[in-house]
């Protein structure tokens, strides 16, 4: 029999330093735990109201053969809770015989406990969940594995280990195969930042290069040209020089290297999303889950809770799936709306910029509007971050899903649909909306007829949207990590201020805590309880407290992808905050945070859809933000249709010569549709000069060609989201097909357990 060898994958991600396995044995399975201080611990109040509900719950726990042992201190209660081995014999042989889990080989317990805990009603029919919510119990966790805790924390868990690989084998081993399978991803992601963020350096560094030294930077640095207004009544006419500064920023971001950054970009992101595919089977290959599932798993604790169970059977209502569509819908024109409330706020800021008292806001009235309706967009994100989940949720319990698994897979498509909307709605608008439906002097378009809508920058529309990118990313990336390290590290010394200083753990316990022991071994009640309170101390943790780590790391994903064109520096970021995310998660997580339920999986589940639909996204919105936002394409057509090199003489000039004063068109005052248009006093220069005539940026004496390719392609892409939300619509086979399925594999499985029971009564007279 050939020996086991490694997946040549794996060993390629421990040569570029992704892993740090140490030659551990990735196919090993992880020892038991030792039972020294339970599996499981209940918390609650001494309550004398609550006492009937506690003791009627623990009695039910106690008719399924569970271990509960008692402790009390001060008013709090401990309720600690350990599995008979029978229960876990049982769990692993319907695991050897069933479908899909039969290669792998789980030693957790805690994950068997907290599945019977939460499914085990009072005669009053509440479960813990409802019991929580009643105050009954006040917390619920596994415990944390000292030996192995400290040994994470030494190896993974530490700042000073930044820039060292991941032992995702022992991650797996302590917090299983789903919290493994989100640091090999993240770890592959975040070293496969470096390429691109290093080109989008040198892309930044190709604009500063040429910072002086371009003809477009000095066509507009060394102008005459008098613009036009940018706002009613108070402002007057400006000269195109006044935005020497702002040029300049703006060749930074839109150059031709921009245009092949974003294709990398684009190449980059199906390669980054295959590689990713291949370890990933690697890993799953070696821990033996490559045909894990989950839905097959829950079944399987159903029956160990309770042998005489009914499967909850597979339901689909049009009626249901109509409202939640309906729902959906408004939360997304909801988000929309906010989108317009925000353009609403820049046109104001910027009337009451530009008519303040102060000479430089003043001038940049409009960058400055848009910088603080960035603000505004990330204070109205973190609001609306709390609301989406909450209707999220509700939107999940109307569909009644059959399993937590498909829960969880409903519950991330809603709450990704409405994070993207409410972070990017804004970006398309400032992306392919800005300065092209703002109308030209005697026709511009006004908000209830009073305020102007913005206009562009006559250099071009990318640099709005690069300040609006900037100043969202750097504050949702410090703000947020600031708040996820020092919020968990604060509770958890608030609640050590709280309660009473533990007491040092006896020599005989620590013995024991610090070594293998025999089946049946225990800590002192007072080691117990000091354990106990030591986890109860950290900070809660819930069944989608990963589910926030992953959609964080996605919208990243999606910033970095999407609108790359307009921020090239964008990955470098990306790679600065995730170096700090993976430690600061680790952190978090082992010590911080209660201990997460261990689970197998064999992929990342929906989040894989998702970052191929952001893939495909990421291709089609940077080709319109090259195409449309920047001036990339009317500067080709110029310099072969209407420069100086047009016909190929003027070899003297330089192409681009010319360029900028062929975007601007001419508002003549004698038109006398522009009479009403401007006052006497806005059409005075700074210098004391009446001028007759302004520019603006526009190409009005051509013939609009752009909008109607751009319309067509945008109905396709609303076509194609029709046909997805046809698709889920409606299911993909009979409900009852589904339901017979799944009474016959309920049906095995429980003949299976009575044999294999049989068996071991027979043995065991």
């Amino acid at each position: 029999m050939r020996g086991h060898r490694r997946q040549p994958s794996i060993d390629l991600l421990e040569l570029m330093g992704v892993v740090k396995e140490n030659g551990n044995d990735h196919s090993s399975i992880p020892p038991v735990q030792t039972p020294l201080s339970y599996d499981y611990v209940l918390v609650a109040k001494t309550n004398d109201h609550q006492d009937r509900k506690q003791i009627e719950y623990i009695e039910e726990l106690k008719k399924k053969k569970l271990k509960v042992t008692k402790i009390i201190d001060d008013d709090l209660v401990f309720y600690g809770i350990q599995a008979p081995k029978e229960i876990f014999e049982r769990y692993r042989y319907l695991l050897k015989v069933s479908d899909a889990c039969n290669w792998s080989s789980d030693q957790n317990i805690d994950k068997i406990v907290h599945f019977i805990l939460n499914h085990t009603p009072i005669r009053s029919g509440e479960s813990l969940r409802n019991l929580m919510k009643m105050k009954v119990f006040e917390a619920k966790f596994c415990l944390h594995e000292k030996k192995k805790q400290r040994e994470l924390k030494e190896n993974w868990a530490r700042w000073t280990a930044c820039l060292q690989g991941q032992p995702i084998t022992a991650v797996r081993n302590y917090f299983g195969e789903k919290v493994a399978l989100y640091y090999l991803w993240l770890g592959w992601y975040t070293f496969l930042l470096i390429p691109p963020a290093l080109i989008g350096v040198i892309v930044f560094l190709y604009g500063l290069a040429f910072f002086n030294s371009s003809p477009l930077i000095k066509e507009v640095c060394e102008a005459d040209t008098v613009m036009c207004p940018l706002c009613d009544k108070r402002c007057k006419v400006w000269q195109l020089s006044d935005t020497c500064t702002y040029a300049k920023v703006s060749l930074l971001f839109d150059n031709n290297g921009t245009v092949l950054f974003a294709m990398f970009m684009a190449v980059w992101a199906t390669l980054f999303l295959e590689f990713w595919k291949r370890h990933r089977a690697s890993y799953v290959c070696e821990w033996k889950v490559s045909d894990w599932c989950e839905e097959e798993e829950e079944l399987i604790l159903e029956i160990v809770n309770n042998a005489n169970c009914e499967p909850k059977e597979y339901k689909h209502s049009y009626l249901r799936s109509t409202l939640v569509l309906i729902c959906v819908t408004v939360m997304i024109l909801v988000i929309i709306g906010l989108t317009h409330a925000l353009v609403v706020f820049r046109v104001i800021a910027a009337v009451l910029l530009a008519e303040g008292s102060w000479e430089f806001l003043s001038t940049h009235s409009n960058s400055g509007a848009m910088m603080l309706g960035a603000v505004l967009h990330y204070l109205i994100i973190t609001i609306m971050t709390r609301i989406n989940r909450i209707v999220a949720m509700k939107l999940c319990e109307i569909e009644e899903t059959r399993s937590f698994a498909a829960t969880e897979k409903s519950f991330t498509v809603k709450m990704f649909t409405f994070q993207f909307f409410t972070y990017f709605s804004s970006l398309f608008y400032v992306a392919f909306f800005l300065g092209r439906i703002n109308g030209h002097p005697g026709s511009y378009v006004r908000i209830s007829g009073k305020w102007r809508l913005e206009e562009c920058h006559p250099s071009g529309c990318l640099t709005d949207l690069f300040i609006q990118m900037a100043i969202i990313m750097v504050l949702k990336q410090t703000i947020s990590n600031v708040f996820e390290f020092t919020g968990p590290w604060f509770c958890r010394w608030f609640k050590k201020r709280r309660t009473k200083k533990l007491q040092r753990k006896c020599a005989h316990c620590y013995l024991k805590d610090d070594s293998e022991v025999n089946h049946g071994a225990e800590l002192c009640e007072n080691c117990k309880l000091r354990d106990w309170l030591s986890n109860y101390r950290l900070n809660d943790v819930d069944s989608f407290s990963l589910f926030h780590e992953f959609l964080e790391m996605v919208i990243q994903f999606s910033f970095t992808t999407i609108f790359v064109a307009a921020f090239p520096l964008a990955p470098l970021l990306a790679l600065i905050n995730n170096i700090i995310e993976i430690r600061l998660d680790a952190i978090k997580m082992v010590t911080l945070e209660r201990r997460l339920v261990p689970k197998k999986t064999n992929d990342i589940g929906v989040w894989i859809d998702v970052l191929e639909a952001i893939g495909v996204l990421a291709v089609i919105a940077n080709g319109l933000v090259i195409g449309v936002s920047s001036d990339f394409i009317p500067r080709l057509v110029y310099r072969y249709r209407y420069g100086p090199c047009a016909n190929g003489t003027e070899a003297d000039i330089d192409c681009m010569s010319g360029y900028i004063n062929n975007t601007l068109s001419v508002a003549n005052l004698d038109d006398l549709n522009l009479r009403n248009e401007f006052s006497a006093s806005q059409m005075i220069t700074t210098s004391g000069l009446n001028v007759t005539s302004c520019r603006y940026k526009d190409y009005r004496s051509n013939e609009d060609y752009n909008l109607t390719p751009q319309f067509w392609l945008i109905l396709a892409h609303v076509v194609v989201i029709c046909k997805f939300i046809a698709a889920w619509f409606v299911p993909n086979a009979p409900l009852q097909v589904k339901n017979d399925r799944l009474f016959d594999k309920l049906n095995r499985l429980k003949e299976e357990l009575s044999s294999f029971q049989a068996r071991l009564r027979s043995d065991h007279p």
